[in-house]
């Protein structure tokens, strides 16, 4: 997949391994838990195990079906994790005991209510790179700036491609009828990884034109783009990078509603200001469109999957996001590059990683 970056610099090497000492990843909660309720909540900390392993130790120790455990969001087998999930409040005696080396039980409280996929507002990353040297250290700093003022493309992963990247395909035969899959979460699972795929391939689309935009004059621009001029003008005029352009369908950010970009002036403003974020197509049926220009390019990657959309509900999802509270140092000494930082929930720090060193298959 040819996923473009968006800064300037030269790659920078680094050595980098999704291990429980170098690579942590913490789940910031959507609200606070209420302390009272039907259900209780755990926050674990697991080690080399997914989500969903982590869900069948429980089951298998305290008998507890895994259908009634919930959670706010799945987590990788790579790297050391702190994640919340839920059990009925009748079972809490049945952990009481609970022992496992690769999990442990850091807290626990209640709730009115069960977790449910998407509960949470963020994730905070710790990601240690090694072999830095002392050069490398200043253009990562640099970039880190770039990217704290600027944001990065919100692409998928490559973890959401599986280990040979091809799990789109095998989503795109299953609604070809090509293929059956008797498990539906794992249908499920590569029917998206096909829509993500399509995400990726607009996105990158997108980062393309605003790089020509950044690069060519309105006279070139009108011939390589074939938008009108009064167009060209107003997009070379936009402060970021990502550029909006007319119909794109935009959200206030990180909540609140989708609307449709039919003020460049305004919008870019504030999209510079973080305060909105333009959206990307996950194909279906129920999904949002974008108009005018913006739908155009859409159309292009929607295409393909017009004869099986219908199989396919729909979403949309963030283009651009921005990294928060940023941290970092350089240990000399060690030739560590340490950082931390909060992503929005459904973002990958490996994406982050990619486009801050400009290698990819982190």
């Amino acid at each position: 997949m040819n996923r473009l970056f968006y800064l300037k610099h030269s790659a920078i090497n680094v050595y980098f391994s999704k291990n429980s000492k170098d690579f942590i990843v913490s789940e910031i909660p959507l609200y606070d838990f209420s302390g009272d309720g039907e259900h209780l909540i755990l926050k674990v900390r697991k080690k080399s195990l997914t989500t969903w392993q982590m869900l069948q130790i429980f089951s298998e120790v305290t008998g507890i079906k895994k259908r009634e455990f919930g959670y706010a969001g799945l987590k990788d087998k790579d790297g050391l994790t702190i994640q919340y999930i839920s059990m009925p409040k009748i079972y809490e005696k049945r952990i009481e005991s609970f022992l496992h080396d690769k999990i442990k039980i850091l807290e626990s409280t209640y709730h009115k209510n069960k977790l449910k996929i998407g509960h949470l507002r963020a994730n905070r990353f710790f990601v240690r790179l090694k072999k830095v040297n002392g050069i490398d250290a200043k253009k990562l700093k640099e970039a880190l700036k770039s990217i704290k003022t600027y944001g990065l493309a919100n692409y998928f992963g490559y973890q959401r491609f599986g280990k040979n990247r091809d799990n789109f395909l095998r989503g795109k035969e299953i609604l070809e009828s090509k293929v059956k899959e008797k498990n539906k979460r794992v249908e499920k699972f590569l029917i998206s990884a096909y829509q993500s795929h399509l995400f990726n391939l607009w996105l990158s689309k997108r980062v393309k034109i605003s790089k020509l935009i950044d690069s060519f004059e309105v006279n070139e621009l009108s011939e390589l783009l074939s938008f009108p001029k009064e167009i060209i003008k107003k997009l070379k005029s936009q402060k970021s990078f990502f550029k909006l352009l007319p119909g794109d369908m935009m959200h206030h950010y990180p909540y609140g509603k989708d609307f449709v970009c039919e003020n460049l002036d305004i919008e870019q403003d504030r999209f510079f200001k973080k305060e909105i974020t333009p959206t990307g197509l996950l194909v279906g049926k129920k999904a949002l469109k974008a108009y005018g220009i913006a739908a155009d390019i859409e159309r292009d990657f929607e295409k393909e999957c017009e004869e099986f959309l219908q199989k396919m509900n729909g979403t949309r999802r963030f283009a651009w996001i921005w990294a928060e509270d940023i941290e970092y140092k350089y240990i000399e000494s060690e030739a560590w590059f340490e950082l931390s930082f909060t992503l929005p929930k459904g973002s990958y720090a490996t994406v982050l990683l990619e486009e801050l060193t400009h290698q990819k298959g982190f």
